[in-house]
């Protein structure tokens, strides 16, 4: 059936194309003016098919973050990997994905973002067919670091094309479909996983979960080819080489210690990296001042987290993302173990969390037009709610619980959820200039990918630390506690957001 245009419009912005500053009659008499060299033109707009293809490029690394945590299981029976070697199936795909996400978008301001989002879609692809033939477990951990890596150079493209190729309301509601994008593919990740590693397509199992992308990978390439315009900066900034380097020791001194750390029963090194990640991160913001400072070309400009917009936006972005990384990892974890769930029926379980999730992102345009940052105020205070139901729900219902009753607590979780992380994206990036679109996003996607990280390790090794102790139910609900800490920082951080959204 055919869509009106009317319909149309309503599921998508029309996008504007940014165009040069309009000639006055007087500039247009001046004598010199045949001598003035003419005005770069402007990039193609980015169509509605544009839109979805760079959407869908996005969702991909995002859903691959997360469709593995209900598969960890199969995939321990099958390859005989181990809790270690599970966690760096999850760990390695991060690490290397926050690692290089900064210095993807950097090369596509340099590039090209187009041709850097195609070649981020082929080695998606690649690397997706790696994982799913990995005859090992180590050979699997060596195909989700390649496939973090891929992820890092797809990802911020989306991001710069929609900064570069929009302009106006239209790019304010494209960003607010990108973090929508970014929310929703978390929990269809999920609920994905379940259903392919419980179909079983072929006795494909587990691998299904990564053979799927080879496909939908090979499509949005094809509409890449047809629908997305090339942009890049017009001034475009050389490698920060010491920026990239000291920024990859801080995240892996960080990252991979907590990821690792319980399960190799906390050994030498990872209390060494632990303690050498501050002195890493003192050392990278020195470099980058001091690249500014002087005229040269830092990977994160100190400039960009001076704006208002972007240096609130991303505060806020860490404690969100810290919890939601957690709360994910944990539930998967919980209903396969505590409640006995199968892959399938735990996906399901998230459902009414997606499906919520997706009505509010649908709604925050709206709203954040009419109240600004208290969206984001009022959308955290529901998570928080929904948190307190799911934690009682736990509590009292245990273990005689399914997905119906789980139903009411998820879907005021996600409700919550989906007011904040769509408007928070927007905010960052809405003063973000259009020459920095690839840093921008590279640093709002850095900060997302590694407070998810984060969230895995610390509330992860939380909950998995208490459940050899006090049961799986106990807890999940302490972790779930725990995880009402970030919500009450999401809450305060929500404050100091700018007053109006543009």
């Amino acid at each position: 059936m055919q869509m009106t245009s009317t319909s149309r419009a309503q599921v998508l912005p029309r996008v504007t194309r940014i165009g040069a500053p309009a000639r006055t009659p007087s500039s247009d008499a001046s004598p010199d003016s045949s001598t003035r060299s003419p005005a770069p033109a402007a990039p193609p707009g980015l169509s509605a098919l544009g839109l979805l293809t760079v959407l869908l490029g996005a969702a991909l690394p995002m859903v691959d973050f997360f469709i593995v945590n209900v598969a960890l299981p199969t995939i321990d029976r099958d390859l005989n990997a181990g809790p270690a070697v599970l966690e760096m199936v999850v760990a390695g795909y991060g690490v290397a994905y926050a690692v290089l996400l900064v210095l993807g978008g950097r090369l596509g301001d340099m590039f090209g973002r187009r041709n850097l989002f195609l070649w981020g879609l082929g080695l998606f692809a690649a690397t997706s067919l790696a994982c799913g033939v990995a005859p090992s477990a180590w050979t699997l951990v060596a195909a989700r670091v390649a496939q973090g890596a891929a992820s890092a150079l797809l990802l911020p493209q989306a991001l710069a094309t929609i900064q570069a190729a929009t302009s106006g309301s239209s790019r304010g509601k494209a960003l607010s479909y990108y973090g929508a994008t970014a929310g929703i593919a978390s929990v269809v990740g999920q609920v994905l996983g379940g259903v392919l590693v419980s179909a079983d397509l072929a006795g494909s199992g587990w691998r299904a979960i990564f053979l799927v992308n080879v496909p939908v990978a090979a499509v949005a390439l094809v509409l890449a080819l047809r629908s997305v315009p090339e942009t890049r900066s017009p001034n475009p900034a050389k490698i920060d080489r010491s920026g990239t380097v000291l920024l990859a020791v801080t995240l892996i001194t960080l990252l991979l210690p907590l990821t690792e750390g319980r399960a190799a029963g906390w050994p030498l090194w990872s209390w060494v990296l632990l303690a050498l990640s501050p002195f890493a991160a003192a050392a990278f913001v020195a470099v980058e001042r001091r690249g500014e400072r002087t005229g040269g070309d830092p990977l994160l400009p100190p400039s960009l987290v001076r704006i208002h917009s972007v240096r609130s936006g991303l505060l806020l972005i860490l404690p969100f993302g810290l919890g939601f990384g957690g709360f994910m990892f944990v539930l998967a974890v919980a209903m396969q173990d505590g409640l006995h769930f199968g892959a399938l029926k735990a996906g399901a379980a998230l459902a009414p969390l997606c499906a919520a999730f997706f009505a509010a992102s649908l709604l925050g345009p709206r709203a954040v037009a009419r109240f600004g940052r208290s969206t984001v105020t009022a959308g955290s205070l529901i998570q928080g709610v929904g948190l307190v139901a799911l934690a009682a729900t736990f509590h009292w219902g245990w273990p005689d619980l399914g997905v119906w009753a789980l139903a009411p607590s998820m879907a005021i979780t996600g409700f919550g959820q989906g007011f904040v992380l769509p408007v928070v994206f927007r905010i960052v990036l809405s003063e973000v200039p259009a020459e920095q679109a690839g840093v921008g996003g590279g640093a709002m996607a850095t900060t997302q990918q590694s407070s998810l990280a984060l969230g895995v390790a610390t509330l992860g090794t939380l909950f998995l630390t208490l459940s050899s102790s006090v049961g799986v139910q106990d807890a999940l609900v302490w972790t779930l506690a725990a995880q009402l800490a970030a919500v009450a920082a999401t809450v305060a951080l929500s404050l100091r957001l700018p007053r109006k959204v543009l």
